[in-house]
Formats: structure tokens, C-alpha cells, sequence
């Protein structure tokens, strides 16, 4: 009984890459073929390098000018007047060029720092919105197609609802963001109660990073501040929300208030992270500034903690200052006569308030409820 059933064409692996090496790509008549793009990543090598050389050949063409000018009013007595006329009217102008040139380095420079800083605030708003979008689309898919037992669908809507509000978080965050930029918006002052409204941050940051509330320390006096309370409420809770955020694993936060002699209340924020380093302190209140490569930060933000801090600091009329932290611990020595040990761990953040002073009970508000 004969078959007539072909028989498999089998070919090896490489008689299968000498073929394909042999077909070339050939282009219908006509078409045209777009080549890939390139993306060069941007530097300021090249608009640095040109600065520096054009502010060294405005300066050599200033010292050229001055020499020969003076040279010329010297050697030649019936025309000198007319050679220091021209020292006199083009001295200035040469220097005038020379601080332009040098101001458009320094405004081309910060526009590129700003224009990278935009980037990594686009890539981290992104992120921030693509991950709770994709979760609810998620379980929201899943409670319709398959049939869901009600202690799940509980738990789905648990966490539905914590996404909502973290998208509802990071909308806050950028409305504050926007409302501080634009300024001159008038917020009505009332005395306020410090230690009511640091209890009030404080309790609002530990339910929006699941963290207990012994995790944040508070030692304030009966202090009233008179300040707007919306400002005041933006100030420190972007200060502890940064402070757990970055702070040791488990965090720890301290809060301390003093009011000083002056009338002003020094409000310190110390935490137990690692710290930041001695030459980027001034440059995390920038505008959309998060140290480190934002595609590989493991960190929720967006850049703008800190910089709404410094800003609503600035338009409360006190000051910030940022330097590290000292902890005290107790000695694990079993002398009766050893001391405490203080060991340096995370970043202090001393923010001075005007226009506060110590209260006595009767002359403390009533307590309101967070608004977080």
C-alpha cells in the first residue's frame, strides 16, 4: 500500500539563517524610507563651551580696546581728547556685552535644569496616575465578568477606595502647587492652635501612608499662631508627608515647637532617614527637584513638597532651614554614671513662624476636625 502523504520539509537552524541572510530588502520604486529616529540625549556641553568663548573674546576685545585707546590718547596729544571720548563711551558697552553674555549662560542653564526637572515631574505624575487608574480598571473588570463572593467584593472595594484617594492626594498636591505659583490669592489670618494643627497633619499623614500614629512625635506647648489656616495646614503636612516618606524603615518623626523671644515659634521636623547631602539642601526646594533618576525611584511624589514649603514659608513672612538631625539614645552601658549617646541620623527641618505666642487653656480655639 503506497502513501502519497508528502513528507515534513525539515531544514537545520543555520540552512534556515543562510537563506534568510540571503534575501535583501528591496524598496518598492518610488517609496521612500524613513530612517530611525535618534534621540541624542541634551547636555550643556555645547551651550556652556560657546558661553565661556564668547565671554573670553569679549573680554580680550575689552582689553584690546582699553589698551589701544589709551595707548592712542597718549602718543597723540592734538586727538587724545577725541580717544578718551571713545574709552569713556565704549568701556561701558563692552562691559554691558560681556554681562550679557553672561547672563544668558546662567538663564540658558537654569532653562535647561528647569526643562529636566519638567521631565521627571511629567514621568512621575504619569506614574502616579497610571498605577491607581490601572488597578481600578482591574478589579473593576473583575467584579464584571466573574462572579465576585461579597467578603471580595469588599475587599476590592477597600482598595478601589484607597486608590481614589491617592488620585484624589496627588490632585490636592498639584492644586496647592498651582494656587501657591500664582500668588496674590488673599487668605483671611485667625489664631490658630499649633498643637491642634500639627496633631491634625500628623494623624492625616500616618492614615495616607498606613503607618500607626505613634509613628510621629509631637512636643509642642500651648502656642497660637496667627496665620492663615489653609497655608499653614499645606506647610506641614508636605513637611511630614516627606519626613515618613524618606524617612528609616520603620520611619520616626519627631515634632517640636519653642517660641522665642522674639515672637516667632521655631518649628523643627526631624526624622530618621539617610539624610541629604550637604550640596543639594538648597536645591530640593526647587520647583519639580526629587533627587536621583526618576524612571528608577521607588518613592511616591511628584517634586513639589518642598517647594510649596518654601514658598508658603516665604509668604508667611518666616524662614526654613535645613540641616541634619541628631537623635538621642540611651547608652547600653551598665555603668550607673554613663550619659546619653546622641548619634547623627536623618535631616532636621527648622521652619521659624512669625507672629506667635504662648497661650494660656482658656485662651486656646476649639479643636476642629482634619481636613486631610
Amino acid at each position: 500500500m503506497s502513501s502519497d502523504v508528502t513528507p515534513p520539509i525539515t531544514a537545520s537552524r543555520e540552512t534556515i539563517r543562510l537563506a534568510t541572510d540571503r534575501i535583501k530588502f528591496r524598496p518598492e520604486k518610488g517609496s521612500t524610507i524613513v530612517p530611525p529616529i535618534h534621540h541624542r540625549p541634551l547636555t550643556l556641553r555645547t551651550p556652556v563651551t560657546l558661553g565661556v568663548v564668547m565671554i573670553v573674546l569679549v573680554v580680550l576685545l575689552t582689553a584690546v580696546w582699553i589698551s589701544g585707546t589709551v595707548w592712542g590718547a597718549v602718543r597723540n596729544d592734538s586727538s587724545s581728547g577725541m580717544f578718551w571720548v571713545m574709552l569713556g563711551a565704549g568701556a561701558p558697552l563692552l562691559v554691558a556685552v560681556l554681562a550679557g553674555v553672561i547672563a544668558y549662560l546662567t538663564l540658558s542653564v537654569k532653562a535647561f535644569n528647569l526643562n529636566r526637572r519638567q521631565s521627571n515631574f511629567i514621568d512621575s505624575v504619569t506614574h502616579e496616575l497610571k498605577s491607581p487608574i490601572a488597578s481600578l480598571k482591574l478589579y473593576l473588570q473583575t467584579m464584571t465578568r466573574h462572579e465576585v463572593s461579597l467578603d471580595q467584593q469588599a475587599e476590592f472595594h477597600n482598595i478601589m477606595l484607597e486608590d481614589v484617594e491617592r488620585l484624589d492626594n496627588l490632585i490636592n498636591h498639584l492644586l496647592d502647587a498651582a494656587r501657591v505659583e500664582r500668588g496674590g490669592e488673599a487668605y483671611e489670618a485667625a489664631d490658630l492652635d499649633l498643637a491642634t494643627v500639627l496633631t491634625n497633619c500628623a494623624q492625616g499623614a500616618c492614615v495616607r501612608h498606613k503607618m500607626p500614629i505613634e509613628v510621629v512625635e509631637i512636643e509642642c506647648p500651648p502656642i497660637l499662631v496667627h496665620a492663615p489656616v489653609v497655608q499653614v495646614e499645606i506647610l506641614f503636612r508636605n513637611l511630614i508627608d516627606n519626613a515618613i516618606k524618606y524617612g528609616g524603615s520603620p520611619p520616626r518623626v519627631r515634632l517640636s515647637a519653642k517660641c522665642t523671644s522674639g515672637g516667632d515659634v521655631v518649628v523643627s521636623v526631624l526624622d530618621n532617614g539617610t539624610g541629604i547631602p550637604a550640596n543639594l539642601r538648597r536645591k530640593v526646594f526647587g520647583r519639580f527637584v526629587r533627587l536621583g533618576n526618576e524612571l528608577e525611584r521607588s518613592k511616591q511624589g511628584t517634586g513639589l513638597g518642598l517647594y510649596l514649603v518654601r514658598n508658603v514659608t516665604q509668604a508667611l513672612g518666616g524662614r526654613i532651614n535645613i540641616q541634619d538631625g541628631y537623635w538621642e539614645t540611651e547608652s547600653t552601658s551598665s555603668d550607673a554614671g554613663s550619659t546619653p549617646q546622641t548619634q547623627q541620623q536623618g535631616t532636621r527641618i527648622d521652619v521659624t513662624l512669625p507672629k506667635a505666642c504662648l497661650a494660656a487653656a482658656d485662651e486656646l480655639p476649639i479643636p476642629t476636625t482634619p481636613n486631610d
